[in-house]
């Protein structure tokens, strides 16, 4: 069945993902542009590294109503970490630390993410319910996020066929973490609280590159609000992976869509050689229930080692154990990913878990080239009871997370004789992932008591219909037909200023390419320059364009009107150039002529395009190329009475 292996990334094809049956969802977390808070009247939106205090914290697992605990839970409180908060008092209140109740939900934040449900073609609720979702890594205080569900299916569509949304919800953002090194995680809170909306698809997409694709769809609907954040971290991307045979996994804080089809692609080949080494396993005879192992203090045969990191460990005072495990030789070489093996399963689970966070954290016996002596390895080997088919685990560390070391080296080694354990992993630089931690359980999230339900009426919904933007792709296939720039289509699409590109190009008359560019591409030019253009405004463009369709601004006066308004903060009649008459052009033509005159040139024939250019340096800003250029044909050949 797992006869099939993985090419290069660049070699697969789609009959390729379709044999391992690649499967995969996505859920996109998208910041809102709100002045404040969701459930407090902090600031939204303000960050920093400057702190006035730092709070303390452990998270301990609690028992449910069903009297369980949850595997998360119990995966953290083993970690033993030491929950710092770094708190700025112009950004977090007493709401975000747990000690006072939560404020009602943001009403201006709802209203945005009503409006791009709407634009996702969900199905609204007619009563909001706020519940608690876990969250146990203490990236939130209380040790949950409060959220609310408020669309289901909607859809969007892709290529021949359309993605479900299976549902669209608005909660609280997380901390921003700043570290976690061996027991003590940091966290920033200037984050914590703010508003963002989670949009949910359905495992529809088959290949890694149509995973992207989507994702920048979803980006571009939730950006056509023009009600979002952008920038660095105020969009995240969580991706579900699954193989067939495999399991849902899910990769989280994807940092850009561009890193989505390597790590998928990844994760999927994860998934498929994990399904093939549980194979080799069970024609080894090592299944769940035969799976043996055993553990040993070896610090005492590797006190003279060279190998360095145990040397300076030992040193140090800490102790070295040893893990066999019966039948795994040269299983923990097994590829899973891109250049990354078995062996790194095993290494995530000591870094996360027992917080032996300096790498490397273990050595093993089928480690080619590896540091210790063959001498060393008999000897811990009969130490051991080591036979010819084992593999032997080395792990350093204080006493205590040495033996939580060795308890995750032996379930994660037999885990590998069941299939895929469900997890949350991390994605790493190199297109790869890491693990993070157990995936909670489907009963993560129970009904918040501090707030009440919230009825949502038909009324209000229906008015934020009326004002709802386009879709984007409704927009951009009228741009196409318009003629518009190919660079410039996707961006207008999704810009604050569609709809006054329609008022200018509908109203004025003006030409949709240079409405269009003048929209996109004048605004890059000026930020270029050091020009703030966040103060840009439907106002400003309209009465610029105004004028140019009077004949008071050339194309090129266009972009200085811009440059000048935006410096003033405003747009005055007064900031555009006396007009051009046809007597002051006229007389610019005659004395930029005289001056051609005078100039000894190679190719007289070229006289005209000084002449025009001569004209154009001093009236660009208030007349255009082809004015001047039919006035100087005019000119010269004497016809110039008008």
């Amino acid at each position: 069945m797992y006869d099939f292996n993985f090419k290069p990334f660049e070699k697969m094809t789609t009959e390729d993902y379709e044999k391992v049956g690649f499967k995969s969802g996505l859920e996109i977390h998208q910041q809102l542009l709100t002045e404040k808070k969701l459930f407090c009247r902090c600031p939204s939106g303000f960050y920093s590294d400057k702190y006035d205090a730092e709070i303390l914290r452990h998270m301990r697992p609690t028992l449910s109503e069903l009297g369980e605990y949850d595997g998360t839970a119990l995966m953290e409180f083993k970690t033993k970490k030491n929950i710092i908060y770094r708190i700025n008092r112009n950004t977090v209140c007493t709401y975000e630390m747990d000690d006072t109740p939560p404020f009602l939900i943001n009403e201006d934040a709802l209203d945005i993410a009503f409006e791009i449900g709407l634009l996702f073609g969900c199905n609204l609720v007619d009563e909001l319910h706020i519940a608690r979702k876990q969250y146990l890594d203490g990236s939130i205080p209380t040790g949950f996020q409060r959220t609310a569900i408020f669309g289901l299916d909607g859809k969007v569509p892709y290529k021949e066929r359309s993605i479900d949304i299976v549902q669209t919800s608005i909660e609280e953002d997380s901390c921003r973490e700043v570290s976690d090194v061996e027991h003590d995680r940091i966290y920033l809170t200037d984050r914590l609280g703010m508003p963002l909306v989670e949009t949910v698809t359905a495992p529809q997409m088959k290949t890694p590159q149509e995973v992207a694709e989507v994702a920048r769809i979803l980006s571009k609907v939730a950006r056509s609000s023009n009600k979002v954040r952008r920038g660095m971290g105020a969009a995240r991307e969580d991706v579900n992976v699954s193989v067939k045979g495999g399991t849902r996994i899910e990769i989280k804080g994807v940092p850009k869509i561009s890193a989505i089809p390597l790590l998928t692609y990844n994760e999927a080949m994860r998934q498929w050689n994990l399904l093939k080494l549980r194979e080799e396993l069970r024609k080894r005879g090592v299944t769940e229930k035969t799976f043996e192992s055993k553990s040993a203090d070896v610090t005492k045969p590797l006190r003279k080692t060279h190998f360095l990191p145990i040397k300076e460990a030992v040193n140090g005072g800490s102790v070295v154990k040893a893990v066999l495990l019966k039948g795994f030789r040269d299983l923990l070489n097994w590829q899973t990913q891109t250049d990354t093996y078995f062996s790194k399963e095993i290494s995530d689970r000591v870094r996360v878990i027992a917080c032996l966070t300096t790498i490397p954290n273990i050595v093993h016996s089928d480690a080619k080239g590896a540091a210790l002596t063959s001498h060393e390895w008999n000897d811990i080997g009969k130490a051991i009871s080591c036979s010819s088919n084992d593999t032997i685990v080395l792990v350093w560390g204080s006493k205590e997370d040495t033996e939580t070391a060795v308890n995750e080296i032996i379930i994660r080694a037999k885990e590998a004789t069941i299939g895929i354990p469900s997890e949350t992993r991390q994605a790493l630089r190199d297109g790869t992932n890491g693990f993070e931690r157990i995936l909670p359980g489907a009963d993560r999230m129970y009904p918040d008591t501090d707030l009440p339900p919230k009825e949502i009426t038909d009324e209000h919904i229906e008015s934020l219909r009326k004002n709802l933007n386009e879709n984007f792709w409704i927009r951009e296939k009228r741009y196409k037909k318009l003629g518009i720039p190919d660079d410039t289509i996707e961006d207008l699409s999704v810009s604050k200023f569609g709809n006054l590109f329609n008022e200018l190009v509908g109203e004025l008359n003006v030409n949709p390419t240079l409405a269009a560019v003048a929209i996109i591409q004048f605004p890059k030019r000026l930020k270029k320059e050091g020009v703030d253009v966040s103060t840009l405004t439907d106002e400003m463009f309209f009465e610029i364009f105004k004028a140019h369709k009077e004949g008071l601004l050339s194309r090129d006066g266009i972009l200085t009107a811009l440059r000048k308004s935006l410096l003033k903060g405003k747009f005055y009649p007064e900031l555009l150039p006396p007009p051009c008459t046809s007597a002051k052009l006229d007389s610019v033509i005659k004395e930029k002529a005289k001056e051609v005159e005078s100039i000894k040139l190679f190719n007289d024939e070229n006289k005209n395009k000084v002449l025009l250019g001569a004209v154009m340096n001093e009236l660009r800003l208030i007349v255009d190329g082809k004015t001047v250029a039919a006035r100087i044909e005019k000119f010269l050949s004497g016809n110039n009475n008008d």
